[in-house]
């Protein structure tokens, strides 16, 4: 189905962004423009959702000009799915960052540009267009770039310059790599490449070239080996800045790869096996990163970077089941990580640190806010039937089908050791009795006003909620995941969608 409401979304970021130049210094106004704009966009994605899933694909032709000659916009059931989530996500954080960010950080433009980085997250998930995407992806690094220095800490500020280096590192071999693809296809959409590399003879130069993509878009979603700026750097933004990296910036090279994996190249044994490699590396690395570390938001970049690894596995295994499980995974983390540095952020309110070893009496002071965390951290551990646990089980059964008994033991070993770190921060922050009295000196939490402390919690409640329903739902989630699997292993509807049917 044809169109214009696939831009409904970006549009909507973009007029916002806009929008906010005119109130640069009312504070009030900002947080009410924004967290308007994010409700209409949330409600502009659900029905990009409906329409797609009820039509199979949507997709549009910019300027009038037919496939493969003008830019495309297309919406599958993948593509659906990062959009809605990414919607989800920034309403979420849209209001905890209203409540959550002082107003310096909001007068230096935190929310112009957290809605541009929306906009370029919401157009690399739709694009039909692999040099479309490298811009998108540029649009997202520059936000991002910005977000990380909002503040100008020290801290920050190296943890911003290792981000953009690494980035900028990837944005060169990613664009180097759309420009090899360009000269032996002579094409950039995307559709139009997958059936053109196919007639390619130099078979050594198409693997050489998907692997210049694989690198780059590796970078971006820090796998091994170069993941060292991700936890770098998201530990020293604000929560609300860290909780969109967290739950969505690497998760967007993710996509990249499972678009580019699957309907431009069809990895050879030697790629797939590379993929479980570093898929091994990724798991192992990211898992023992966490274990001598005290401060939350470290420990939890670890785990961003570990359970990347889940995903890099999928896309090694590379079958239907490895793809569902993909999917599932994808749609469970994205929402549980921006929830945990959500979490992270409160508990800095009440306590002004994150160090383990400085935290406790959360449970007993802050029960309610501590029994919604148990139940994130549970789901983020994957204790059934939350909704970590299901994707997994997917994971362990395919990998264990396909006798890849190296990657089922990384697998378990890097589900054990999320295990044996996220009780210790249960045991220290929130068990144990806390190592000194508490006061209204450290206790910023409890002096808010009511409808202070509602904005903080209730975006943690609504995700918490999101996910507990995911796990109790997972027939429907698992069929989801199954329609979107199907797509990915059958190219061909995705390129006659874009192309129209080869008569």
């Amino acid at each position: 189905m044809i169109t214009n409401f696939i831009l409904a979304p970006i549009l909507m970021h973009m007029f916002t962004a806009i929008l906010l130049l005119f109130f640069w210094q009312k504070v009030l106004v900002q947080k009410i423009i924004s967290i308007v704009g994010n409700s209409i966009a949330f409600l502009l994605c659900l029905r990009l959702f409906e329409m797609t899933l009820t039509h199979g694909h949507l997709s549009l032709q910019v300027g009038g000009w037919q496939a493969p000659f003008g830019i495309t916009f297309i919406s599958d059931t993948l593509s659906a799915i990062m959009v809605l989530l990414t919607a989800l996500v920034s309403l979420a954080v849209g209001i905890y960052s209203a409540a959550s960010l002082n107003v310096s950080r909001i007068k230096f433009g935190y929310f112009f540009i957290f809605h541009f980085l929306i906009m370029g997250l919401l157009g690399a998930f739709l694009t039909g267009d692999i040099f479309n995407l490298y811009v998108w992806f540029e649009v997202v690094i520059i936000s991002s770039f910005i977000l990380l220095t909002v503040g100008g800490k020290k801290m920050q500020m190296e943890g911003a310059i290792k981000y953009v280096t690494m980035n900028m590192l990837a944005s060169v071999i990613f664009l180097t790599a759309i420009a090899v693809l360009y000269g032996i296809t002579g094409t950039l959409n995307i559709a139009d490449i997958a059936n053109k590399i196919t007639l390619v003879e130099n078979k050594g130069l198409v693997t050489v070239t998907s692997l210049l993509f694989f690198v780059g878009f590796g970078i971006k979603s820090a796998v091994f080996p170069l993941y060292f700026w991700l936890p770098s750097a998201y530990h020293t933004p604000p929560s609300a800045i860290a909780a969109i990296f967290g739950g969505l910036l690497t998760k967007m090279g993710i996509y990249a790869m499972l678009r580019v994996f699957t309907v431009i190249f069809q990895p050879d044994y030697f790629t797939l096996t590379l993929f479980s490699i570093i898929a091994i590396f990724t798991l192992i690395t990211g898992a023992l990163g966490t274990i001598n570390k005290r401060n939350i938001r470290r420990i939890l970049s670890y785990l961003i970077v570990c359970h990347i690894g889940y995903l890099i596995a999928g896309l090694g295994l590379n079958t239907e089941l490895a793809f569902v499980a993909i999917v599932f995974y994808l749609i469970h983390d994205v929402i549980v990580k921006s929830n945990v540095f959500m979490i992270s952020g409160v508990i800095v309110k009440m306590r002004e640190t994150v160090d383990i070893t400085r935290l406790g009496s959360l449970l007993k002071d802050y029960p309610k806010f501590s029994f919604v965390t148990a139940l994130v951290l549970f789901s983020l551990i994957g204790i059934p039937p939350l909704s970590g646990f299901w994707p997994k089980i997917l994971l362990f059964q395919e990998t264990f089908k396909q006798e890849n008994y190296f990657l089922l033991a990384a697998l378990i070993i890097a589900s054990f050791v999320t295990v044996f770190v996220i009780v210790r921060i249960w045991a220290e922050a929130f068990w144990k009795e806390s190592p000194k009295h508490i006061t209204e000196e450290i206790d910023h939490f409890a002096p808010f006003s009511l409808s202070g402390k509602i904005a903080l919690i209730a975006p943690i409640v609504g995700l918490a909620i999101v996910s507990l329903f995911i796990g109790l739902n997972v027939n429907s989630v698992i069929k989801l995941s199954e329609k979107a699997a199907y797509e990915m292993k059958h190219p061909e509807i995705y390129i006659n969608n874009v192309l129209g049917p080869k008569e």
